[in-house]
């Protein structure tokens, strides 16, 4: 499902909101899990799943064009981990 996927169907299961209020709930649901997870938080979307960030070692990476050696540095990723009610209902 792609966002535009989800705000139709939000604004149809939802026909007394506008469009408009639609997407500003969904950007501001999204918003607020990229500023927590920026801040070093945690998400927590009991049933759903809990999204966080995980620190990635510095190493060394190889440039695929011409096979030279290159520091990649330290970095923070996002990460997701499923709750038990997506686990169970994947694994049906």
């Amino acid at each position: 499902m792609i966002r535009s996927e989800l705000l139709k169907k939000l604004e149809n299961e939802n026909p007394d909101l506008k469009a408009e209020e639609v997407e500003k709930i969904v950007d501001t649901f999204f918003n607020q899990i990229i500023e927590r997870l920026a801040s070093g938080g945690r998400v927590e979307l009991r049933g759903f799943g809990a999204f966080s960030t995980r620190e990635r070692a510095p190493r060394k990476g190889r440039n695929p064009r011409t096979g030279e050696s290159v520091d990649v540095p330290a970095k923070r990723a996002p990460y997701f981990k499923p709750g038990k009610e997506v686990r169970q209902r994947l694994n049906k």
